[in-house]
């Protein structure tokens, strides 16, 4: 069965949004947050996705959403399918999933860490992780200042030289303004 094929097999049952193949073995499909454990277990227990290769965020600012992703893989067929969904930005929470992979445990630790997406219930959730003593906003969100994180965490070091990149990379690329 094809990537098209387990779509039009799957789509209505758990309401999917439309397929993205990026490859013959690659595909995407956007999952209302409601349906996203049943067809996480159906894809598992039915389609042979039992290996959950990552688990990721994407911060959509302007939207004032995360894109959660969830990359899965059926070893015997030799394909993956991400599952995305979208949760809304401010008090970003989320089911976790680690009692479907034990393994999305670190996924859920690292997401709630570095974006501020909480997994409530999930292991060692609210433990620190990456971040030693970080007390700020997740670094992850792009509304993080990260040079102004930057200027007050470490002394300026004179003879430095700061550069702005695209202006910098031109010079380089084209020395005579061409």
């Amino acid at each position: 069965m094809n990537m098209r094929d387990l779509y039009n097999k799957i789509r209505e049952p758990f309401a999917l949004g439309k397929l993205t193949e990026q490859r013959e073995d690659l595909a995407f499909v956007t999952v209302p947050r409601e349906y996203l454990r049943s067809l996480l277990l159906h894809l598992r227990d039915r389609e042979g996705f039992t290996h959950l290769v990552l688990l990721t965020a994407v911060d959509w600012l302007e939207e004032d959403q995360f894109q959660l992703t969830y990359l899965l893989c059926n070893r015997k067929a030799r394909r993956d399918i991400g599952v995305r969904l979208m949760i809304p930005r401010d008090n970003a929470s989320m089911d976790g999933i680690h009692d479907i992979w034990p393994t999305a445990a670190t996924y859920q630790r690292e997401l709630r860490e570095m974006f501020g997406i909480d997994f409530p219930g999930s292991p060692r959730v609210n433990e620190e992780f990456i971040l030693e003593g970080w007390t700020g906003m997740p670094p992850y969100r792009r509304d993080f200042d990260t040079k102004k994180y930057s200027e007050e965490q470490f002394a300026h070091r004179p003879g430095r030289e700061t550069h702005d990149p695209a202006q910098y990379m031109k010079q380089k690329l084209y020395p005579d303004g061409d």
